[in-house]
């Protein structure tokens, strides 16, 4: 009888056991996962910004000579300034760079994209406050939003651009660390720069899609809240007005 009393104690242990193991092993998993989306992130964005160079600097300026003494006055039409081949090698260097941002696309422009293994990037995203710098897909679904932020609707172009990510800190999981008024830019891949201001943080529900593209928000960052229950909306208006 003693025996038999014994077993129930040793099977809730057991469970507990188990139930401990688990909790370790989803504890590792989701700490691999998180260390393999930065990796993915920081490759990503290093390839696209490796595809947008700056602008060249030109040289220092070497010191010439003494100058010769001038030659006298002459009735012929005034000599073209003599350019030195180091100083036309830079200048031709500064005006072939590339690229420079373009003129600001038009509404019926499609955004440009840069493939990068085998997915297609529309640019990238900086919240400075964050201190998060992050690549963007051109479409979303589940496996490309493991990897980095993707487009759920809209363009930056038509004022209406809706972005998901994954709530992973290196993605989005920080996003309701924002304040009103926080800076966030989109960059495209012509280099235009699209500046923006935090307006309000909204609490979703996961089925609102309706609600999502609602609003006539210029830019709209969302994420799932851990288990899922909820979605956060990050709604942003445009820095200068427009």
């Amino acid at each position: 009888m003693r025996s038999a009393g014994k077993k129930p104690g040793a099977w809730l242990m057991a469970c507990g056991l188990a139930l401990l193991a688990a909790a370790l092993l989803l504890t590792g998993y989701n700490l691999w996962d998180e260390r393999r989306a930065q990796e993915s992130t920081d490759h990503i964005l290093a390839e696209l910004r490796s595809r947008t160079q700056p602008l060249a600097t030109l040289p220092s300026p070497v010191p010439s000579p003494s100058p010769a003494p001038s030659p006298p006055p002459s009735s012929s039409p005034a000599a073209r300034p003599v350019i030195s081949d180091t100083a036309t090698a830079a200048v031709t260097l500064a005006t072939t760079a590339s690229p420079t941002p373009s003129p600001t696309p038009t509404p019926a422009q499609k955004m440009p994209a840069v493939e990068v293994e085998g997915n297609q990037y529309i640019g990238t995203l900086d919240i400075p406050s964050l201190r998060l710098s992050l690549p963007i897909m051109e479409s979303w679904s589940y496996p490309k939003l493991r990897r980095a932020p993707c487009r759920y609707a809209g363009s930056v172009y038509t004022n209406d651009l809706v972005i998901a990510g994954h709530n992973y800190r290196a993605h989005f999981g920080t996003l309701k660390q924002l304040s009103a008024g926080a800076s966030v830019v989109f960059t495209d891949m012509a280099g235009n720069q699209f500046h923006y201001n935090v307006a309000e943080i909204q609490v979703l529900e996961p089925t609102a899609v309706e609600n999502m593209l609602a609003g006539g928000w210029p830019l709209t960052l969302f994420t799932c809240t851990y288990g899922g229950q909820t979605r956060l909306a990050v709604r942003c208006v445009s820095a200068d007005g427009n």
